[in-house]
C-alpha cells in the first residue's frame, strides 16, 4: 500500500501543485469582485493625521487617516501603506461606494482582473483534477495488468529459480576505479553489463556510460538527479523515480511492458522484486549483502542485506540492458516499489 501510494503521489505532481493554486486564484478573484470600484464615486478627502512607517525592502510608506463628506454627512477613513508626501490639513482624492458611503478606496480597479483571475484558477484546479483522474487511471491499469495470485506468470516466478533455463547474475555496486558505477556478473565473476558514471554533478544530469559485453554496445546516457527529496513530497518515500535521457524512469520501463511487485521476506529486512515483462515472468530480484556471490557471504559470514546497491538476480532473459535498468532504477530510487 505504502508504494502504490507513492506511485499516485508521483503521478499527481501537478495535480497537488494546480489545484490549491487554482483554488487560491479562485478565492481572490472571487474577493476582488466583489469589492468592485469601477462604480464608485470620487470626492475630496481632508487628511487629519499622517503616522510614518517603514515597510518592505525599507520603503517609507503613510497610513493617512482622513475626513470626507458625501451628501452632507461627514465620515472618516483611513489608507495604508501609501507612498508620496502627505501632511496634516492636505486634500487627497477619495473615491466611495455610493451604496455605502463608508467603503472607501485610493485608486478605482477593474472588475476584469477579478474576473481574469477566477478563469485562470478554475482552469488550474480543472487541469489538476484531470491529471489526477488520469493519475487514477493509470494506477488502475498498472495494477490490473501485475500477476495476480495463482496465475502462470505468478508461479513461475516463485518457483524461478529451479528453473529450467534460468540463470542468477549479481548486480554489484563498483566504486574502486575512477569511473564508479554498477556490475551485472555471472556465477563466475564475469563482468556481463556494466553501467560506469564518466560525470558527476551537482545541479544538473550526470553521464553513464552503458556497455552490455554480451553484444558489444556502447552507449551513453544522461541520469536525472531525483527530483522529490522529502517525505512531505512522497509520504512515504524519499527518492522515488528520477530523469533517464529526459524520461522518467518508471514510464520508460513501462514503456517496455515492465511491471513489478514487492514483498518483504526472510528474518532481516530483503526486499524481493517480482518483474513481468507483457505478461510473462521477466526476473526476480532480491536485495543481498555487500558480498553477493553466496561463497563471500559465507567466508565473511555476513548474511544481512544492504540492499541499495547490492541484488541478485534469476533470469531466462538475454535482454541485459532491460534488466540492468530495472535493476538500476530500483537502487537509484531507493525504494521498494509497486510498478
Amino acid at each position: 500500500m505504502e508504494n502504490k501510494i507513492a506511485r499516485f503521489m508521483r503521478n499527481t505532481g501537478p495535480a497537488r501543485m494546480l489545484v490549491p493554486i487554482g483554488l487560491v486564484l479562485i478565492i481572490m478573484g472571487v474577493l476582488m469582485f466583489s469589492f468592485r470600484s469601477d462604480k464608485f464615486e470620487q470626492t475630496t478627502g481632508t487628511v487629519t493625521s499622517v503616522v510614518e512607517t517603514v515597510g518592505d525592502e525599507d520603503k517609507t510608506e503613510y497610513d493617512v487617516s482622513f475626513t470626507y463628506a458625501v451628501d452632507g454627512r461627514e465620515y472618516e477613513g483611513e489608507f495604508s501603506g501609501l507612498s508620496g508626501s502627505f501632511s496634516e490639513g492636505a486634500e487627497i482624492p477619495v473615491y466611495y461606494d455610493p451604496a455605502d458611503p463608508g467603503r472607501t478606496t485610493n485608486s478605482k480597479s477593474s472588475p476584469l482582473i477579478g474576473l481574469v483571475m477566477i478563469v485562470l484558477g478554475i482552469l488550474a484546479a480543472a487541469f489538476g483534477v484531470l491529471k489526477t483522474v488520469k493519475a487514477f487511471g493509470k494506477s488502475r491499469k498498472l495494477d490490473e495488468e501485475l500477476p495476480r495470485e495463482g496465475s502462470s506468470a505468478a508461479a513461475a516466478l516463485e518457483d524461478i529459480k529451479n528453473a529450467s533455463g534460468v540463470t542468477e547474475y549479481y548486480f554489484r555496486f563498483d566504486g574502486n576505479s575512477l569511473r564508479p558505477g554498477y556490475l551485472i556478473e555471472d556465477a563466475d565473476r564475469k563482468v556481463i553489463f556494466e553501467g560506469k558514471m564518466t560525470k558527476n554533478a551537482l545541479v544538473g544530469a550526470r553521464t553513464f556510460e552503458f556497455t552490455d559485453h554480451t553484444t558489444g554496445n556502447v552507449s551513453g546516457h544522461e541520469v536525472g538527479h531525483t527530483v522529490t527529496s522529502s517525505y512531505n513530497d512522497e509520504f512515504f518515500s524519499v527518492t522515488s523515480w528520477f530523469k533517464f535521457d529526459g524520461e522518467n524512469i518508471w514510464n520508460m520501463l513501462h514503456a517496455r511492458g515492465l511491471r513489478m511487485t514487492t514483498d518483504l521476506k526472510s528474518a532481516f529486512p530483503r526486499f524481493i522484486y517480482q518483474v513481468t515483462r507483457n505478461g510473462e515472468a521477466f526476473a526476480r530480484i532480491e536485495t543481498s549483502s555487500v558480498y553477493v556471490h553466496e561463497e563471500d557471504e559465507a567466508s565473511h559470514k555476513l548474511a544481512i542485506p544492504a540492499g541499495k546497491m547490492y541484488y541478485r538476480i534469476w533470469t531466462a532473459s538475454d535482454d541485459f540492458e532491460t534488466l540492468f535498468l530495472t535493476v538500476f532504477a530500483i537502487s537509484e530510487t531507493e525504494q521498494a516499489i509497486v510498478e
